[in-house]
């Protein structure tokens, strides 16, 4: 099949119900990705995954480079056949990586590309537009992304604004060289909180005519509202007829507010590093499983969640786990809190269905927020 389409099947104001056609099949969106960063979601089997409901996944181009090699993946039969998972992958560009890793992003982010010391052997690196597209190329996913730069939060309005300009121009290069015909690619809008700026990039990486845009910049320490102002002066001026990622963006709030102003994908690592920690998200907040009050409590992770965790064992098998240092007690809340995120968007969906998403978020809010 080769290119993705998205199909706008419905509007409730500016959220949007959605599908996506991949090589894999059709999925639906508001949709949120599991995060694979290194050709594995961290501490599940592919099964697991796609047990929890998920569609896309995504994949880390940057620590894929590194370690085992892009020509290692390509040799296995790309990213799919190397990691065993049957559903559409999308690979970032590494410019996230890689720009928290430049010392001086005055001298070391050039017209060329960015240098860095790699953060494994301190090995000076340079990574190009031309050489992320051609190791997305090189690991077959069915989604590739441009090359930017991601700005950290603030800088001035001057710097931002040379920063935009340089990642239209990387765009442009990183398009020339995309050659795999199996693989779509998406454009990235930076421009920081800038409305002026954000609407530059828009306009300009629209006319590159991409498969989908993705908003950036955003996630990057700045607080939520201006978050959310980014998110609008984004979305604004991409068109209906093309699908929107935010990237980075995972707390369920921030899911139902990007929702709202019309985003339709999301991804992040928040799901399962907070397992890692002993928590879950559940629809009155988070739980932390380190808690002594859960030392005997035979009730599921959360009372009528559908995921394999919840079905099967307690908050107190649970917090025995997490305390004592067994690797099962992450697995088993990643599962919980990916399976979470997968149905708010499923509940978001039906929501947007039936012109009722805005009481739907109202009630998810005030319910996951009451102390």
């Amino acid at each position: 099949m080769g290119k993705i389409k998205y199909n706008l099947l419905k509007k409730d104001g500016n959220a949007r119900l959605g599908s996506l056609d991949t090589n894999y099949g059709t999925v639906d969106t508001p949709m949120f990705m599991p995060v694979g960063t290194r050709a594995t979601v961290k501490g599940m089997t592919p099964e697991m995954v796609k047990e929890c409901g998920s569609g896309i996944i995504l994949a880390n181009t940057y620590h894929l480079w590194l370690r085992p090699g892009e020509d290692i993946v390509a040799k296995c039969g790309g990213l799919h056949k190397f990691m065993n998972y049957d559903g559409p992958i999308l690979t970032d560009c590494g410019g996230f990586q890689v720009f928290s890793l430049v010392k001086n992003k005055e001298k070391d982010i050039t017209e060329e590309g960015a240098i860095f010391k790699s953060h494994i052997d301190g090995k000076k690196m340079v990574l190009t537009p031309e050489k992320s597209i051609e190791i997305q190329n090189k690991l077959d996913s069915d989604i590739a992304m441009s090359f930017d730069e991601c700005p950290p939060y603030p800088v001035s309005y001057e710097y931002m604004k040379k920063s935009v300009e340089r990642t239209l121009r990387w765009a442009e290069r990183g398009k020339k060289v995309h050659n795999n015909p199996n693989q779509s690619l998406f454009g990235i809008v930076q421009g920081g909180e800038f409305e002026d700026l954000r609407e530059l990039s828009c306009k300009e990486t629209v006319k590159m005519d991409f498969d989908g845009y993705s908003i950036g910049g955003t996630s990057v320490g700045e607080d939520k509202p201006t978050m959310y102002k980014m998110i609008e002066y984004g979305v604004k001026y991409l068109p209906e007829d093309k699908v929107r990622y935010l990237m980075g963006v995972g707390d369920p709030i921030d899911i139902l507010e990007g929702v709202e102003r019309g985003i339709d994908i999301f991804d992040c690592v928040l799901p399962t590093r907070i397992a890692r920690h002993g928590q879950a998200f559940t629809r009155e907040g988070k739980k932390n499983f380190n808690n002594a009050q859960y030392k005997e409590d035979l009730r599921p992770v959360e009372e009528g969640c559908d995921c394999y965790c919840c079905k099967n064992y307690s908050r107190a098998y649970v917090r025995h786990l997490i305390t004592v240092g067994e690797a099962l007690g992450g697995t088993l809340l990643s599962i919980h809190n990916i399976r979470f995120l997968i149905k708010l968007t499923e509940e978001i969906r039906e929501a947007i269905k039936e012109d009722r998403f805005l009481d739907y978020k109202r009630e998810f809010i005030s319910k996951y927020t009451k102390k």
